[in-house]
């Protein structure tokens, strides 16, 4: 075990813009020390969502205090809590970690062992640090907010829309719901996108910039099952009203910013629900366990060859230059996959 009491972190202080140098530093922090049911992680790699630099933006403008970034972590156990009983020092393990805590931008990181997962064998730290967020989004969306079984046969003649198709956890839901049996019809507005979703399994793709409906007929699709929106739930939510089916279901990751108008929904009985990766940490429920279950099925089901990774760049070394290039990238809207980032020097 590592004699060292300090640890290297990439942090901020007080809320600037991005392209600040004073956005994101490189510090020198002390090193934690499990309790309970935390473990200490040695961190190989990690990966940018949009959740970073949202929650980023969340910050208090009077709060000066450090605060660090980063959920998607792979790496290997250095040490454990007392009351631990999942994990031993020497596993390698994947997680994407909790919003209430400080996050994964750290050599060392501690983390419940109860939202973390064995990780895939047969993917390298970079590969497997792209997918905890986006797979237990994907995978909680698709199997229990829209209660879609894993059964190819009961989905033999049901769809899905998957608004968004070629991001990360659009990339993930595709692979997730194509393995389900579904029918999947991902949204991808740019070659380089469409080509992407169609790679991870989409059946066929529209362009989200355009009216949903009339590229549905044209496909001769006349309503669909599901829908997984992915981004702007504002302004989808008039073409989701129009192509769901009757008693269809529709799943969101993102809250309203506007008034919306529910009426053809009501009128369709569509059940809308939403979902975040991070409720079950936040609030510590019964079955936050639940996580480190999905987490190490679905390594199970990397390693089987049956989903893949979905690290679309590399970034060396782990430093406040290169996470705050990754974070500019996620927020331009534009993401493909994922961006890693890995090794602290």
């Amino acid at each position: 075990m590592s004699e060292k009491q300090t640890m290297k972190a990439v942090g901020f202080y007080k809320l600037v813009p991005l392209t600040d140098p004073e956005s994101l530093l490189d510090v020198e922090i002390e090193k934690p020390v499990p309790q309970g049911r935390d473990i200490l992680v040695q961190v190989k790699a990690i990966s940018v969502n949009p959740a970073d630099w949202r929650y980023r933006e969340r910050k208090d403008p009077n709060d000066e205090s450090l605060t660090i970034l980063g959920f998607d972590v792979a790496g290997i156990v250095e040490q454990v809590g007392p009351e631990c009983t999942l994990f031993k020092p020497g596993d390698e393990v994947y997680y994407a970690g909790s919003s209430v805590r400080q996050g994964g931008n750290s050599e060392f990181h501690l983390v419940d062992e109860r939202i973390v997962g064995k990780k895939p064998a047969s993917l390298n730290f970079a590969q497997a640090a792209a997918l905890p967020l986006t797979s237990l989004t994907a995978w909680e969306a698709l199997f229990q907010r829209l209660g879609i079984q894993k059964n190819a046969d009961v989905n033999r003649n049901k769809n899905i829309l998957i608004i968004g198709a070629a991001g990360g956890v659009g990339s993930i839901a595709t692979q997730l719901a194509k393995l389900a049996g579904l029918t999947v019809i991902g949204t991808a507005s740019r070659p380089e996108s469409v080509q992407w979703a169609k790679n991870h399994g989409a059946d066929y793709t529209i362009n989200h910039k355009q009216p949903f409906a009339p590229q549905l007929q044209e496909l001769g699709i006349s309503s669909v099952d599901y829908i997984f929106c992915l981004n702007d739930v504002d302004q989808h939510l008039p073409g989701m009203a129009e192509v769901i089916a009757p008693q269809g279901k529709i799943c969101s990751i993102l809250p309203f910013e506007k008034p919306a108008n529910l009426g053809m929904l009501f009128l369709k009985s569509v059940t809308f629900v939403w979902e975040l990766m991070f409720t079950r940490s936040m609030f510590q429920t019964e079955d936050m366990i639940e996580q480190h279950r999905i987490l190490n099925e679905l390594a199970d089901l990397v390693d089987e060859g049956k989903v893949k990774t979905t690290l679309a760049e590399l970034l060396k070394p782990i430093n406040a230059a290169n996470l705050r290039q990754a974070l500019l990238k996620s927020k331009a809207g534009n993401m493909i996959g994922k961006i890693v980032l890995e090794q602290f020097e």
